[in-house]
């Protein structure tokens, strides 16, 4: 899947600033080379070359941060169809991917629109315009709310999934936010909830998202139990941690 296909508007520096310590890493072992500086220049450069070329690697063909997501488990809406609600949806990601894996599902994208969260003009017609592309318009649209207290009746979903948003409330705002979730899905209803973990591969890609704290998968399952929610799997990807749970 071409990497400049869709337009999720992630900023430059999320999305290639690794591409300036590969130019300065290249430049100096070059100099390095034709100056007959001291090996260790040389080494450094080579390390900070391979680093660089690395995280560019991972965060825009393993992590993919501007292709539509992957669905982390087959498990997730297995039945294909029903009505999909993201969470938090930005310039949709996750909403596009489960448009693409889930060909008979329609997808609700909801998020705030308004404030900077890493996305360049993050809009409702940006999202349409991803929908587009990957030729599901038909089964999209957008509404502007917050997830803390969504502009829908109860048992509205079928399914609702969550990617790298609820983990950046605070603690009572992200509880609030899963009874919210409970709230608008249908009895047995599902929800996929992503949030970044702290891994190697986040320093890696991104040291900045670092300063989130280690997830504790024990407390956020306590928490989806509070919200009226069983999980049903629990799984890791890089920068990722996942879970399926089942409203009760």
């Amino acid at each position: 899947m071409n990497v400049f296909e869709y337009d999720f508007g992630y900023s430059w520096p999320i999305s290639y600033g690794f591409a300036v310590p590969l130019a300065i890493g290249i430049v100096l072992a070059a100099v390095a080379t034709w100056r007959r500086w001291r090996p260790w220049v040389t080494v450094l450069s080579g390390v900070i070359i391979v680093w660089s070329a690395a995280a560019l690697y991972v965060t825009n063909v393993v992590w993919g941060i501007n292709k539509p997501m992957t669905v982390p488990t087959e498990r997730f809406l297995q039945s294909g169809s029903g009505r999909v609600l993201d969470a938090g949806a930005g310039s949709g990601r996750a909403a596009v991917g489960v448009l693409l894996a889930r060909p008979q599902a329609t997808v609700t994208a909801l998020d705030i629109y308004n404030g900077y969260y890493g996305i360049d003009d993050n809009t409702p017609a940006r999202f349409m315009k991803n929908a587009r592309i990957a030729g599901a318009a038909d089964r999209a649209d957008a509404r502007t709310g917050d997830v803390r207290e969504m502009p829908f009746g109860d048992a509205s979903f079928d399914a609702v999934v969550s990617s790298y948003m609820i983990d950046h409330l605070g603690r009572d705002d992200r509880i609030t936010a899963l009874h919210e979730v409970a709230r608008v899905l249908k009895a047995h209803g599902e929800l996929l909830l992503l949030i970044v973990n702290t891994d190697w591969w986040t320093w890696l890609v991104s040291p900045p998202m670092a300063h989130h704290f280690r997830p504790d998968p024990a407390r956020w399952r306590a928490q989806l139990d509070q919200a009226g929610f069983a999980v049903e799997e629990e799984g890791r990807q890089p920068v990722t941690l996942y879970w399926l749970a089942r409203k009760r």
